[in-house]
């Protein structure tokens, strides 16, 4: 078995483990990743939520996505970092913050989504796929 990806807040009042590899990894450049970055974009990695275990008690902020559904931001009440998120229209992921990882270097972004509200002064891997806005969703078939 592979070694679980592990991390937390900074101050080490959340936990998480997760087996597994990841199935998404992106830099967002949509201004309410910009928000909670406090830079020009967030970096997220997506795995599958079976397995996951978090220990802690995150504060939690729901918000709506352009696409409509609900997607909750959770960040530890002691030192105020962002750690994960889930969405409520998918809850069989589960997605961290890649800076939240013990590990950080484990992390290996495949796209940048919302690259339309990028700015010209947040430089990301030119070789890295760019979509406007989230990319088409694949075929699970395929």
């Amino acid at each position: 078995m592979d070694k679980p990806y592990a991390g937390g807040c900074a101050c080490g009042a959340i936990r998480y483990s997760i087996p597994g590899e990841p199935v998404f990894s992106n830099h967002c450049q949509c201004r309410d990743c910009q928000r909670d970055s406090g830079s020009g974009h967030g970096s997220y990695a997506t795995f599958a939520r079976a397995g996951v275990t978090v220990t802690g008690e995150a504060k939690h902020w729901d918000m709506v996505g352009d696409s409509g559904n609900v997607k909750t931001r959770s960040f530890c009440p002691q030192c105020g970092l962002p750690v994960y998120m889930t969405f409520a229209a998918m809850p069989d992921i589960f997605t961290i913050r890649a800076a939240s990882l013990d590990e950080p270097a484990r992390y290996k972004p495949q796209v940048v989504t919302y690259a339309a509200r990028g700015y010209g002064w947040d430089h990301l891997d030119p070789s890295l796929p760019k979509f406007a806005g989230m990319p088409p969703a694949r075929d699970p078939a395929r």
